[in-house]
């Protein structure tokens, strides 16, 4: 059953209130260790509404952050040429980070 956009943010609201009140959290506290307005954080409870940075605030804050990254995942390869091809696009970026982040040498 396909949900609105509408339903959708007022179940991610309901999901915050549930975290929240499981950590033993006010919305007060929450929305300080969010660094959102109060106001703010009552409105994302109750009917969802929140910015993308609001929003990745408060999994911050309830410690959610790691769920984020699988909202988008990656479609599936549709072939072995196109799974190898992205393998090998991952690999040459971890290399390019890897290059970056190691110390150069003085001269």
């Amino acid at each position: 059953m396909l949900e609105t956009p509408q339903e959708l943010a007022i179940g991610i609201g309901a999901r915050i209130r549930q975290r929240r009140i499981a950590l033993g959290h006010t919305q007060a506290a929450a929305a300080e260790r969010a660094g959102v307005a109060y106001r703010t954080w009552r409105r994302m409870e109750k009917d969802g509404r929140a910015s993308i940075d609001d929003l990745i605030r408060a999994a911050l804050a309830l410690s959610c952050e790691a769920d984020l990254s699988a909202l988008f995942p990656q479609p599936a390869a549709r072939s072995m040429a196109e799974l190898l091809s992205l393998q090998e696009a991952s690999a040459r970026r971890q290399s390019a980070v890897r290059r970056r982040a190691s110390p150069r040498p003085k001269p």
